[in-house]
């Protein structure tokens, strides 16, 4: 397939390296923040901070994922494009995700400078791969279990869920190179919570090497989800450690970008593991030795 090197923007990252993505929402109504980064400076600030703590990738959202106003693609444009174009340009390097399912919108962030085309709604805008084709931009193939955007799931049942994560993920990804997408920008996301329960999203995790085991590098977005909630029944603002529990077991099981609200824990978190795992050396080694 490829060489097991991930190439987003100006950045190469090895197979055994992992990467947090920092979110950054340009919505007066996000779930977990509540519209604390709508405005330009907080947003800006959250950025610099997200860097300085780790993020490699910074992934901004124009729309909410759940169920509120309607956000038109003109809307969603206008709280996206001018602030990537900033972005770019205060921080050459960072590798630049949008959050996206529409391929108008993403054709105008490819324009003002972004790396990465998030498409969280798993292809509900076919268009949107060869937006990703034509800009030479990286792309994320999500399984959303054929749920409509910014929709809950209802009884959602399958017969096995990560055979059909496996089969939408790696078709799409499959469908994306054929377009012309670059392979080494492409990554698969079992898509937590995206037309799954509480269970789906467990039994997900569980079984992510499945999706490691493909070749394709995996992407998985965890940070204060309703799988974590409702599994230790605790509220939004209660879920930092259960999310980290489960990024250990992602970094464990060999998931390589981690997309996030917490970028110095997750830092932490997925240094602890890589260290463990033998991919990384201790920072300082001095135990036993003086």
């Amino acid at each position: 397939m490829h060489d097991g090197t991930l190439r987003l923007g100006r950045r190469e990252f090895g197979a055994h390296e992992p990467v947090i993505m920092a979110i950054v929402n340009r919505t007066p109504d996000s779930f977990y923040d509540q519209g604390a980064t709508f405005r330009d400076e907080p947003a800006l600030a959250r950025v610099e901070q997200a860097v300085s703590e780790g993020a490699a990738i910074i992934d901004i959202g124009g729309v909410k994922a759940g169920p509120g106003e309607e956000v038109t693609a003109e809307e969603e444009a206008r709280r996206t494009v001018g602030f990537v174009a900033e972005v770019r340009r205060r921080f050459p390097d960072v590798v630049i995700s949008v959050d996206t399912w529409r391929h108008d919108v993403g054709a105008a962030v490819c324009e003002a400078g972004a790396d990465l085309l998030n498409d969280a709604w798993g292809g509900v805008d076919p268009k949107l791969a060869e937006v990703a084709a034509r800009y030479g931009v990286g792309l994320v193939c999500t399984h959303a279990g054929g749920a409509e955007p910014r929709t809950r799931p209802h009884r959602i049942a399958y017969d096995d869920v990560m055979a059909d994560i496996l089969r939408v993920t790696t078709g799409l990804a499959e469908r994306a190179a054929e377009l012309g997408v670059r392979r080494d920008g492409i990554l698969i996301d079992p898509g937590h919570d995206f037309g799954k329960s509480t269970r789906h999203s467990l039994e997900a995790t569980r079984r992510l090497g499945e999706m490691v085991d493909t070749g394709w590098p995996v992407l998985v977005s965890l940070s204060n989800k309703d799988f974590v909630g409702e599994t230790l029944d605790r509220p939004v603002k209660e879920r930092v450690i259960g999310t980290l529990a489960t990024t250990a077991v992602s970094a464990w099981l060999g998931a390589q970008v981690y997309r996030v609200h917490e970028v110095a824990e997750t830092r932490q978190v997925l240094d602890m593991v890589a260290s463990i795992a033998g991919h990384r050396p201790p920072a300082v080694a001095r135990r036993g030795l003086a």
